[in-house]
């Protein structure tokens, strides 16, 4: 049995949120994990190597963030918009990839900056969707 109260809180956050609501919790996760390696490798650069293998393992969870948004796409739905965000999504993990490498924090600033704004898109857009009933209720398949 559970314990801890935070794990229960978050476990039931996703267990009962709507297709929309999953997407956005999927951006801020991303957003918060950008900001964690932007932080660290930041400090790399400032006698701290140690933190080198925590901004991998930030980066690495917004790769598979990026790439789980990429696998609920629905292209028959989303169209071109679901076509233009796979194209978005992989330049994302492209990016991500050259950043990490070259232990690079402005690149992961750039891609935090766009991921923050379709976060902020998708919010408004999951609000409008529940106030209107129209989500779907299994999965998160995202028509774009």
């Amino acid at each position: 049995m559970n314990h801890n109260p935070l794990a229960a809180y978050k476990e039931t956050r996703v267990k009962t949120a709507s297709p929309g609501q999953l997407v956005v919790m999927l951006y801020e996760e991303a957003v918060k994990q950008c900001d964690r390696a932007v932080e660290l490798l930041s400090a790399v650069k400032t006698a701290k190597p140690a933190n080198i293998d925590k901004a991998n393992a930030a980066i690495s969870k917004v790769q598979d963030i990026v790439t789980e948004l990429m696998a609920s796409l629905d292209f028959e739905l989303g169209g071109d918009i679901a076509k233009n965000l796979f194209s978005l999504y992989v330049y994302f993990n492209r990016e991500l990839m050259e950043a990490n490498i070259a232990k690079d924090p402005e690149r992961i600033r750039a891609i935090r900056v766009m991921l923050e704004e379709l976060r902020s898109a998708w919010s408004v857009a999951a609000t409008q969707a529940q106030g209107s009933g129209s989500e779907r209720s299994q999965g998160v398949n995202i028509a774009g």
